[in-house]
């Protein structure tokens, strides 16, 4: 599955920003640029794995597109989806916003959503 391959390069390159160029200091990464490109990174990645399980639609997709497609198909995942486009794409992403904590949670839920995509598309190739 070359498209989950592809999602997990971009959360992990997402990762390794924050790690090698953000410098973490007391849970603040004190470099906000690097928060930024980590951000808007790990979102990209999502959006890699869900364009391969939701429905064509074009080239570019609005946030509330993927949220009702989400919401027909799993809430749980759709809560994931929200918490990751209100922490990786708009508070890091555009914010800078430098707190490990949230930017650790989000990416996690980048995992999970991820992970997700990853299941059905397995179930789908059985």
């Amino acid at each position: 599955m070359e498209v989950i391959t592809e999602a997990k390069r971009y959360i992990d390159n997402a990762r390794g920003f924050l790690k090698d160029n953000a410098r973490k200091e007391n849970g603040v990464y004190q470099d906000t640029k690097y928060v930024k490109i980590a951000g808007h990174t790990a979102y990209s990645g999502v959006l890699i794995a869900l364009d391969a399980v939701l429905p064509e639609k074009g080239s570019r997709k609005s946030v509330e597109w993927y949220q009702k497609e989400l919401s027909a198909i799993d809430k749980r995942v759709l809560s994931s989806f929200s918490n990751v486009y209100h922490h990786l794409h708009i508070g890091m992403g555009y914010d800078g916003d430098p707190t490990a904590k949230t930017a650790n949670i989000a990416l996690q839920d980048a995992d999970r959503i991820v992970h997700w995509v990853e299941t059905r598309l397995e179930k789908k190739n059985k």
